[in-house]
């Protein structure tokens, strides 16, 4: 069986809609599952929806899932539950080929090359680029945006149940679920820069250089999109089979549409076109959804600080197993860490003694490292490239 899958939290239903009915539309027989990071909605339901199913990331068998997916902002979430999606849906029998597509893609003509390159490799990668850029502007937002965010763009990976495919999956899960975070200084960008190791330590692996797949504002600089919706779709003269809207919702896709494809009427009247489907799939009404693993128990917004400080401190993963719960003051890490705040505000002489061990100086070291002037330069550079939706 063919399987596509997705990993959304709720307020991105419009767009996993818009996604899974373009997959249906060319593959009418594939199954697609909808992978949620989140509590199911009671008014979804399938048979009023492109899916076929719908897997909630708890159900993938992650130990200690509660205190596992606070570790991780939601965008960080939505990413580290791939690898180990794949793999259940191996362990389970449930897929000969999967393949995995971010929620802002769309399917134009159909993935059938794809799907029968599988049976040759077992691993297939899209990279961001695969012509060199002649222009520094574009060498600094796209190929060095890439040595910073990854080589291969993980919106789309292709797998085959194989024995060299789930090695590839064992090892990309583990790593997901031990160092899939957005930390660009530390050498890592959510799940992509691991896969930069994997054409080194895997057999198998197939690069699709092939023009019409992962189209993105990242190398319009060498694709000529022209054409009409929907199915008449050509880039470089070729059928453009895969469309990645990436930076919609932070308004990069458009800044970088404007220096990318500003002579492109076939681009503007897809933006305009995709728009409208999102809206015609719940976006108003559904885009503004909070995760359920966004917010504490009590429903007060997690601050990623929080999250950072809990996944860097052992003796706070093994007092608050469940960080989410409020329900017992003596069990909260919110009002643990409320406490601790307002000692900080008082200073240390007035703090107990629980924060003057060895560990509270590590956060406090943690927190002069935060405060320098590098890093905070780092974090700028940071959140400029993340403008660009390189992700």
């Amino acid at each position: 069986m063919v399987v596509f899958f997705t990993s959304i939290t709720t307020n991105y239903l419009p767009k996993a809609r818009v996604l899974a009915a373009s997959v249906k539309h060319h593959h009418p027989d594939s199954h697609f599952m909808l992978l949620l990071s989140d509590t199911r909605p009671d008014w979804l339901d399938l048979d009023k929806e492109p899916f076929d199913s719908v897997v909630t990331s708890d159900q993938l068998e992650i130990p200690d899932f509660s205190r596992w997916a606070f570790m991780h902002s939601v965008v960080e979430l939505c990413t580290a539950v791939k690898g180990p999606a794949f793999r259940w849906l191996f362990k389970q029998g449930k897929a000969d080929k999967a393949f995995y597509l971010d929620p802002d893609m769309v399917v134009f003509a159909p993935l059938t090359p794809l799907i029968d390159k599988l049976d040759q490799a077992s691993v297939l990668l899209t990279p961001h680029q695969t012509e060199p850029e002649v222009t520094p502007e574009t060498v600094i937002d796209n190929e060095i945006c890439s040595l910073k965010h990854g080589v291969f763009n993980l919106g789309f990976l292709g797998v085959r149940n194989s024995g060299e495919g789930r090695r590839f999956i064992d090892w990309w899960a583990d790593r997901l679920l031990e160092h899939c975070y957005d930390d660009i200084p530390g050498g890592i960008f959510t799940d992509q820069r691991w896969v930069d190791l994997a054409p080194c330590l895997f057999e198998d692996i197939h690069v699709v250089r092939d023009p019409g797949y992962n189209v993105a504002t990242w190398n319009l600089s060498h694709r000529k999109v022209t054409g009409e919706l929907p199915d008449g779709l050509l880039v470089n003269g070729l059928p453009l089979r895969l469309y990645h809207f990436s930076g919609f919702d932070s308004g990069a896709q458009a800044i970088m549409l404007k220096k990318y494809g500003s002579d492109s009427p076939t681009l503007w009247a897809m933006r305009e076109w995709y728009i409208a489907e999102c809206e015609k799939s719940g976006q108003s009404e559904l885009g503004r959804i909070p995760c359920v693993y966004g917010v504490f128990g009590n429903g007060i917004k997690v601050e990623q600080r929080q999250r950072v400080l809990y996944r860097t401190r052992q003796d706070l993963l093994k007092a608050f197993p469940d960080p989410f719960n409020c329900d017992d003051p003596e069990r909260s890490y919110h009002h643990w860490y409320q406490v601790t705040e307002a000692h900080d505000e008082l200073g240390e002489e007035n703090s107990p003694e629980l924060l003057r061990n060895e560990l509270y100086r590590q956060r406090e070291a943690l927190r002069l490292i935060h405060n320098s002037r590098s890093w905070k330069l780092a974090k700028k550079l940071g959140a400029l490239a993340r403008s660009l939706r390189l992700a």
